[in-house]
């Protein structure tokens, strides 16, 4: 049995990711040569302080009426003034650049434990643009519930609610699939006569639905807006396009593109093209992707870096890598820069089929480039090493990303758990696991199947049952904890 020894602990110095001696990616500018300067700063010149009385003198004061020591005191008192009054300057800039630091990383317990440190500060007034940019990373995060706790300690503090902050909250239920809990908020917000919903609100709501094939809500919150005077717009259109397509309504599809194009106000653009093509890429239909990829251009529609970063992806899917190459060939001709989406489906490529070796090439090339690489990265290097038998691989990649303090979301556990189970070590999976709620990341369907799945390859019942009664639980603590918000908010009408 191969054993996987993971620590996301900071305190080891993580390892390089060894590789095989790399090949080029067949690119007009496939080699970039990264230089570092080692920039000196230039010596300091004395400072010489102005004086801004003469030798002497103190303003307000003449030299025989005070002796030396009452004449030092002012200026005592008021560098210690200036002093306190830097440093209460200094703390306030060092804890909300230490909160903008963990929001901008996405490291959403760390954000909440600086809040709270700042929240007990004297100098500390509650702000709406902090509660809105901390409610917006709970939710993409996967803490809906917290993103409620905090827009409730919002409004005890005194800030009035917006339709902003409640579309961000409603958001947040959204990302989590909490479609009950989403509609709960948008009833709240038509109670309350400057918090109306608007078409982004709507629109939120449209996708979370439509995610879940449930086209009848669709067509209900289509009514409450055309009664609310709401028009959908070219967003809200994109959405459920994309929706149709993914179900394989592809008569309902064309309906509302047929629509989007005589309408005036709602015409089809580059999300339209981005949203079809994608529907039919991630089905493998390459045929089809490209004959709908001409219409648009026919449309007079020009493609974007997403719109080859979807086309890269369908082809690296189909292992189809002379048109992934082709693709990659065009953008650079056209001067479209390659970003992290561009290497990380051409990566996902190489790793779906266990091509470690080209897989390793292209990672190589975009550190070159100084491109810098996300939590989806390294899920695709994980799955790539642990499809190919390397397991030894995947520690290292695990160490890479906390060097450079990957976000550890569930995407990224359930890539090191599937990767323990493939590599059948059941007691690193099992410590994974135990990390991974530790953090406060909650475990998904996807984590559980893994887990079962891997339990049940070595006969471990007794084990499944245990998961399974947890996944119950965790569904169950959930419906509780909605059931209460949903009694806050009636109670608050």
């Amino acid at each position: 049995m191969a054993s996987l020894s993971l620590s996301f602990s900071s305190s080891i110095v993580p390892s390089s990711i060894p590789h095989h001696k790399s090949t080029k990616i067949h690119t007009q500018d496939s080699t970039f040569r990264v230089t570092c300067f080692a920039i000196s700063s230039p010596p300091s010149k004395p400072v010489v302080k102005k004086r801004h009385w003469k030798k002497g003198e103190f303003p307000g004061t003449s030299e025989t009426s005070l002796d030396d020591s009452t004449r030092r005191s002012p200026i005592k008192n008021i560098k210690k003034k200036l002093e306190k009054k830097n440093s209460a300057k200094a703390w306030v800039n060092t804890v909300t650049e230490a909160l903008s630091e963990q929001i901008d990383k996405k490291q959403w317990l760390q954000a909440l434990q600086v809040f709270d440190m700042l929240r007990e500060q004297t100098f500390y007034k509650p702000k709406e643009g902090a509660y809105m940019k901390l409610i917006v990373l709970l939710g993409k995060s996967g803490q809906p519930h917290r993103a409620h706790q905090l827009f409730t300690t919002m409004i005890e503090e005194g800030l009035e609610p917006t339709p902003y902050l409640y579309t961000a909250l409603l958001a947040a239920y959204c990302r989590s699939n909490l479609i009950d809990e989403a509609f709960s908020v948008l009833n709240e917000m038509k109670r309350l006569p400057l918090c109306q919903p608007d078409v982004f609100t709507y629109s939120t709501l449209i996708k979370v639905c439509v995610d879940a094939f449930k086209f009848d809500l669709v067509e209900l919150l289509y009514e409450e807006m055309a009664e609310r005077a709401i028009t959908p717009n070219t967003v809200t259109q994109n959405i459920v396009l994309g929706g149709y397509g993914k179900a394989g309504k592809f008569d309902q599809m064309e309906k509302v593109l047929s629509s989007m194009l005589e309408s005036i106000t709602c015409k089809p653009d580059v999300w339209t093209m981005n949203t079809i093509i994608s529907v039919f890429g991630n089905m493998g239909q390459i045929d089809m992707m490209e004959k709908w990829y001409e219409k648009f251009r026919n449309f007079g529609i020009e493609p974007e870096t997403r719109t080859f970063n979807i086309l890269i992806g369908a082809y690296g899917k189909k292992k189809m890598y002379d048109k992934m190459s082709s693709v990659m060939e065009y953008m650079r001709k056209l001067q479209f820069p390659w970003t992290t989406s561009t290497y990380n489906n051409v990566i996902e490529a190489f790793a779906d089929a266990g091509d470690v070796r080209h897989m390793e090439c292209t990672f190589d090339q975009m550190r070159a480039e100084g491109m810098k690489a996300d939590t989806k990265t390294f899920c695709c290097l994980i799955n790539g090493y642990a499809n190919a038998g390397y397991f030894h691989k995947v520690i290292s990649s695990v160490q890479l990303a906390g060097k450079f303090e990957i976000p550890e979301n569930i995407a990224f556990y359930n890539a090191v758990l599937s990767a323990c189970a493939k590599a059948d070590d059941l007691m690193e999976m099992e410590r994974v696991f135990k990390r991974m709620k530790d953090n406060q990341c909650q475990p998904d369907e996807t984590t559980y199947m893994i887990m079962i799945e891997a339990y049940r390859k070595d006969g471990m019942n007794d084990k499944i049952y245990y998961l399974e009664q947890e996944k119950q639980t965790m569904i169950t603590d959930n419906k509780i904890v909605s059931h209460y918000e949903d009694g806050i908010f009636s109670s608050d009408s």
